[in-house]
């Protein structure tokens, strides 16, 4: 039986008020297991509007109604409004995620901050950003994490260093290459280790790219002649697992735990209908622990309908 990997990024303060235990009950609904990743500092979203300059930002923010799906309170920290600082005033709300049985882990600290500084910054700020957010975990769940994955699949050849230095043994920060219509650029991507520069070993953390788009990167796209919207989307991406291949899927507390969760609800229904079985990454890394995984160098890389370059595996 193939699997989906169902990778959860919590990037605010309301997804992980909101969003996250609604998830939890849709997951547990449809018997399915999924790896929840947290912001752990403050919600700087309303700095995310400098984005305004890059190439792209203006297509997709009118594709995917951004005040709909993250409110304009969201919106306003940082700016207008004050930054809650999520691990301190959400401790609780995260804590019950691991006491109804689901893996936790790391997004980052200030999801913002992070997605836009770290691919230019050195060392000693990559790591003291990763060190505030590994203390917080441990805080909050009296526990060491045991697995990342990338505030918008940022992350530079510090950050993978510093993932072998926690221990970690598998992550999530990258995507596979796709093309236009969503389907992998190379139908073999899969999990891979990873080496950051010429002559270097590979990294003991082995990555599990996500390997199919996210909702707010298909909705309001024309994709072979069709436009998709809310009433199709989930068929589309059913298309992508009809045959069946290990998958990771990324979503968004923001997005399918809240607005698009009837969605959601759809591609579970629909996963369990083609004969998937939705698991952790913890699960995923169980299966694939032993397995033989190509070495890949670290590439950066576009990805269809979402703006700026990525941490990708390249086709």
């Amino acid at each position: 039986m193939a699997s989906i990997v169902l990778k959860i990024d919590v990037d605010t303060y309301r997804g992980t008020r909101e969003g996250v235990p609604n998830l939890v009950r849709m997951l547990k609904k449809h018997q399915a297991q999924a790896t929840f990743l947290f912001s752990l500092g403050p919600d700087h979203t309303g700095w995310a509007l400098r984005r305004a300059f890059r190439p792209g930002f203006f297509q997709k923010v009118s594709r995917t109604s951004v005040v709909e799906h993250y409110g304009f309170k969201t919106l306003m920290y940082g700016v207008l409004l004050p930054a809650p600082d999520i691990g301190k005033t959400c401790a609780s709300q995260m804590r019950a995620v691991q006491d109804a049985g689901f893996e936790c882990g790391i997004h980052t600290w200030d999801h913002v901050v992070w997605q836009d500084n770290v691919k230019n910054r050195g060392a000693e700020w990559t790591v003291a950003q990763m060190q505030q957010s590994f203390s917080r975990f441990q805080q909050i769940f009296g526990q060491a994490p045991k697995t990342h994955g990338a505030a918008g699949w940022q992350m530079n050849e510090h950050a993978f260093t510093q993932l072998d230095n926690f221990h970690f043994a598998y992550a999530s920060d990258g995507r596979a290459m796709l093309k236009d219509n969503g389907e992998l650029a190379n139908p073999d991507a899969g999990p891979y280790r990873l080496t950051t520069g010429s002559g270097s070993k590979a990294l003991s953390c082995l990555q599990m790219p996500t390997t199919l788009p996210t909702l707010d990167e298909l909705l309001g796209r024309t994709i072979d002649g069709v436009v998709i919207d809310t009433s199709n989307i989930a068929t589309a991406i059913l298309k992508l697992t009809s045959t069946q291949k290990n998958h990771v899927f990324t979503l968004h507390a923001e997005l399918e735990g809240q607005k698009l969760a009837p969605i959601f609800e759809e591609l579970l229904a629909g996963w369990t209908k083609q004969g998937y079985s939705c698991i952790s990454m913890a699960d995923y890394y169980q299966m694939i622990k032993d397995h033989e995984l190509p070495v890949r160098p670290l590439t950066w890389g576009d990805v269809p309908g979402r703006s700026g370059e990525l941490i990708t595996l390249a086709a």
